[in-house]
């Protein structure tokens, strides 16, 4: 045996079931030799569950107590099954079962299908996305690609639930799902969708757990037969189960009750797939004998991180909160969180490039360093901050922004329109280049406010409504710039993000993050709105987006970097506020009502701030209102002007021109871009209103204190038809 066979890579299975015990702390020697009965672990995050269940599986195999065979392990993705299978056989235990529920469920099917149905069984369809879509047809619907992802959604939350066809509405409306369409028109949709499965024999990976429990239910025989080969049951991320996993396992199990269940009530972030923690929360209910342990000793994390994920649970609200466990770090000290706040997404994407870089050179691995987001749709940003630095990166979980359908589509309609604009009627009142994109986008889904709820098509939104202030970003650094310039850049931007980059630092929404963990991560983005997202209205909601950071906070092992911007575009309104999940525990800020909140002692470090005489924050604000019809305005160009775009304007044309005079002025002589002194839509405002007075000039949007003190004189002057007073040139 060489030297190598006693790396890490190749380590020896332990000689003894008592070896198999060294090296676990206390609670998880409890779990490892719980052998009997129903066994609940509640495990917090970094706490070495998986340690913990692979070494009880391990000690009770090596002691004889356990079957290898009789052993039916069950997670959630093939990743933590590949894990635990491995984990298993260095431990010595081989012969033992580590699946998914589907694959287990599926194993099964197939070999009783001959004997509970007969014949062979139906094929099974890798995407039924193709056969929603032939539903959608046969029922004169039409569906574009972002509404069938939604649809095929809800048809599987459905399913997952157990929900027919003709219980769908109420039971969406129960559950406070946001339908993507009519709900009658998904119950009908789903109904055909079945229809049609049945049509062709095909099933779909939901009817393989149902398939399985209806014959588990209907076959006393198979089921005795599956409840013979296996005894013992152990079910990792308990708190994602679905009412159809549960079901399937109760079926499993039968009269028995050797189950040992693993999980966290407060990373449960997959509610609107089905999901639901009550399974693990009622588990002492269903069985009043079950030994609990709890896993607390945080083995990933710094104090520092730790105290922070503590933290945030401490706010928490709610069932799950009720069983928040308060976490212990085992690790030394580190440093603590930093928290920054930038003017702009674009500096916020460039600080994050620019410590990236500095940790590299430091000698951190670009494979230990992560960027968390909340949408998929934040990620262009950063990726061209990356590319920009030349850091490498590797997106997880989604398409590179460039990749996307929605966005080559666009870039094809944008290249059109750039080659034969002058035939497209729909540029004939575009006057500029960010109306002519927003005309051109129209036609590919865009729309002035974006979609209700989730999902698919809120995603597709997004992502032409990055392309949309791009394009607002780039005529106003580059003024005079046509369509063909602003194809050009994308083009650009889209070759630059095509390097290699196997070995870079990770980009990955926070959902795509759960089970990883890194060195280094910045959390970014953390700001009202985005954090916990907008349409996120109900206390369920707000408490699921405060878990879905806290799963963010506790996938890094030393540094943590939390940012936030005031706001989207350089030059736009500051009035963004960090994500009120912060209040309390980043310095400066006050706990909100709710649980006693942990001190949060971190480390600042001072961006691209707001000045000290920048606009107060308003707690509150009444609905702005159009004052030509009354309609209430939620765009925000709309709401400069305090009118709908399509209403009237009494705007002075010879004010407004006057305004844009000066302003060039303005910019030339402090050297930045004509829009940070004042919008067109401010001007548009100004022009309309014609105040006489300080007041009254302060009350139009975006004319803040520290505008009105250094532009109101002269911009009160222009409205009395009189010049402003000439500065001197040193000034």
């Amino acid at each position: 045996m060489t030297a190598a066979t006693h790396s890490t890579l190749f380590p020896q299975a332990p000689d003894s079931a008592d070896a198999v015990l060294e090296g676990l702390d206390p609670e998880q020697r409890e779990v490892a030799t719980a052998l009997r009965g129903p066994v609940c672990v509640l495990a917090g995050a970094g706490t070495g569950k998986t340690r913990a269940i692979t070494h009880r599986i391990a000690y009770g195999v090596r002691a004889g107590i356990l079957q290898p065979s009789s052993v039916l392990a069950v997670t959630f993705t093939n990743r933590a099954a590949g894990e635990m299978r491995g984990r298993l056989r260095q431990l010595g235990a081989t012969g033992v079962q580590a699946r998914t529920f589907h694959s287990a469920a599926l194993r099964q099917l197939q070999y009783f299908w001959p004997k509970a149905v007969g014949g062979s069984m139906p094929r099974l369809v890798d995407r039924k996305i193709q056969l929603v879509a032939d539903a959608a047809a046969a029922c004169r619907i039409r569906l574009d690609r972002g509404e069938l992802r939604d649809v095929t959604a809800e048809i599987e939350w459905s399913k997952v639930t157990q929900t027919v066809p003709a219980d769908y509405a109420p039971a969406a409306a129960k559950a406070g799902r946001d339908a993507p369409r009519d709900p009658a028109e998904i119950a009908q949709l789903y109904s055909v969708y079945e229809d049609l499965k049945r049509d062709r024999s095909v099933i779909d990976f939901e009817d393989v757990l149902l398939l399985t429990v209806a014959i588990l239910q209907d076959r006393h025989d198979i089921a005795e037969q599956i409840r013979s080969q296996y005894q013992h049951f152990v079910v990792d991320e308990y708190q994602d189960v679905s009412p159809l996993q549960q079901r399937l396992l109760e079926l499993w199990l039968g009269e028995r009750d050797n189950l040992c269940v693993v999980g966290d009530a407060s990373q449960t972030i997959y509610s609107f797939t089905g999901a639901t923690p009550d399974h693990l929360l009622d588990f002492r209910t269903r069985h009043p004998g079950a030994t609990v342990v709890k896993l607390v000793r945080d083995y990933r994390s710094t104090p520092q991180v730790v105290h922070l994920a503590n933290g945030l649970l401490a706010q928490a609200r709610g069932r799950a909160a009720d069983h928040r466990l308060e976490l212990i770090s085992q690790r030394e000290a580190g440093p603590e969180p930093g928290y920054t706040e930038y003017t702009d997404e674009p500096a916020e994407a460039e600080g994050a490039a620019r410590r990236i870089s500095e940790l590299m050179d430091a000698g951190v691995p670009a494979s230990e360093i992560a960027i968390l987001f909340r949408t998929n749709s934040q990620s262009e940003t950063y990726e061209q901050a990356l590319a920009d630095a030349g850091v490498p990166y590797q997106l997880r979980g989604a398409e590179r922004f460039f990749d996307r359908p929605e966005v080559r589509k666009a870039g094809v309609a944008l290249r059109g329109a750039a080659r034969f604009g002058g035939n497209d009627s729909l540029l004939d009142d575009a006057v500029d280049l960010p109306s002519q994109v927003r005309a051109v986008l129209s036609g590919e889904g865009w729309t002035p406010q974006p979609p209700a709820g989730s999902g698919a098509v809120r995603e597709r939104w997004e992502s032409l409504a990055a392309l949309v202030n791009l394009a607002h970003d780039f005529a106003a650094a580059k003024p005079g710039a046509t369509l063909a310039d602003l194809v050009a850049e994308l083009d650009e931007r889209a070759g630059a993000q095509h390097a290699p980059t196997v070995q870079g630092v990770t980009l990955a929404s926070l959902h795509s993050a759960k089970g990883l963990e890194w060195d280094v991560v910045f959390l970014v983005g953390v700001a009202e709105g985005m954090m916990p997202i907008t349409y996120a209205k109900t206390d369920e909601q707000i408490e699921e987006e405060r878990r879905l950071l806290y799963v963010g906070v506790t996938r890094a092992r030393e540094r943590l970097h939390v940012s936030w911007s005031l706001s989207r575009s350089p030059g736009g309104r500051p009035n963004r506020r960090p994500s009120r999940f912060l209040d309390g525990l980043r310095p400066g800020s006050t706990a909100t009502v709710g649980r006693t909140a942990a001190s949060g002692a971190g480390g600042v470090e001072r961006g691209f701030t707001s000045r000290p005489d920048a606009v107060p924050r308003r707690t509150q604000r009444t609905p702005a209102r159009c004052r030509v019809c009354g309609r209430t305005l939620t765009d925000a160009g709309e709401m400069k002007l305090m009118r709908c775009e399509d209403c009237p304007s009494d705007m002075d044309e010879g004010l407004y021109e006057r305004l844009r005079e000066w302003r060039a002025d303005q910019a030339q002589r402090s050297g930045q871009p004509a829009f940070c002194v004042f919008t067109d839509k401010t001007l548009m405002a100004i022009a309309e209103a014609a105040p006489d007075e300080e007041g009254e000039l302060a009350r139009i949007p975006g004319v803040g204190v520290r505008k009105l003190n250094r532009y109101g004189a002269d911009v009160l002057a222009l409205c009395a038809g009189r010049e402003p007073e000439k500065e001197d040139e040193g000034d």
